[in-house]
């Protein structure tokens, strides 16, 4: 197949292609149903000229008839006042009309053959108009059924591409929520640990250390102050003793103590009081 031949029959697809897609069957049946409507209406005006046709024949045959029946009463009228030559006259006059008659016996006779034809034709075709209404109408309702149907089956496939997307965005959805959810927990653990209070705060490790241990020591001495309010008097001799092992222990703390340490401590009390 040559190039010009194979865009020829590409061309042709696609124009058979448009073609299919801008017909319309119904209006095609339609079409088809009226003008074999319009056949059916040119056979009936043929076998209506055809009748008219004959039946002028039958009337000038009915006169041609009348005229031999007159021919026939001039000639006895003429043989009964002796004169042969007008019955002659008569006589040959009526053989002329019936020639006539008989040729037009024979037309008639074609005529009312062709009629005869054309009006079965005619109920043929009528017949077949009939049949084709009937089947015109249940195709178009099977066709009009059809493009419903379609209809909706593109519009459920259209919803359930909608539905489709519908879930698609509940599932992000809830994976947002999950994940928030994960995040305002996580938030609220941290909130209890402290560790937003160590965030926003200013001070390093060692001061909160040091905080910790004044706390401590607080606790410790409102501890030791509440036994001694219990124990009465016996409070006084444990306080001393507490006295004597604390300044002993502090002794021996100083006695061990690192002399770089102390000085560094001398100094920062200084400074405090400065």
């Amino acid at each position: 197949m040559g190039i010009l031949s194979r865009a020829s029959y590409v061309v042709r697809s696609k124009l058979n292609s448009l073609l299919n897609r801008a017909e319309d069957p119904t209006e095609t049946l339609e079409y088809s149903y009226e003008q074999m409507r319009d056949e059916l209406q040119e056979v009936k005006q043929g076998i209506a000229d055809l009748t008219t046709q004959k039946k002028r024949l039958e009337m000038q045959k009915r006169r041609l008839e009348e005229n031999v029946e007159k021919h026939n009463e001039q000639a006895r009228e003429a043989v009964r006042q002796d004169r042969e030559d007008l019955a002659r006259q008569a006589l040959e006059k009526k053989q002329a009309k019936m020639s006539q008659i008989e040729d037009l016996e024979g037309q008639i006779s074609e005529l009312q053959s062709t009629q005869d034809n054309l009006v079965e034709q005619k109920n043929e075709l009528q017949n077949r108009i009939e049949e084709f209404r009937t089947k015109k109408e249940t195709m178009k309702a099977r066709y009009e059924a059809a493009e419903a149907s379609s209809r909706v089956s593109e519009a459920m496939t259209g919803v359930g591409d909608e539905m489709s997307d519908v879930s698609q965005a509940i599932d992000r959805a809830e994976e947002q929520t999950d994940e928030m959810e994960a995040r305002s927990e996580a938030m609220d653990e941290l909130a209890d640990t402290g560790a937003f209070d160590e965030a926003i705060s200013d001070k390093d490790s060692i001061d909160r250390e040091l905080s910790s241990g004044r706390t401590d020591a607080a606790v410790d001495s409102e501890l030791a102050t509440l036994k001694s309010d219990v124990e009465g008097g016996n409070g006084d001799t444990s306080s001393a003793t507490s006295d004597g092992q604390t300044e002993s222990t502090s002794e021996s703390e100083t006695s061990v103590s690192d002399p770089a340490v102390e000085t560094e401590l001398e100094e920062l009390r200084d400074d405090e009081n400065n």
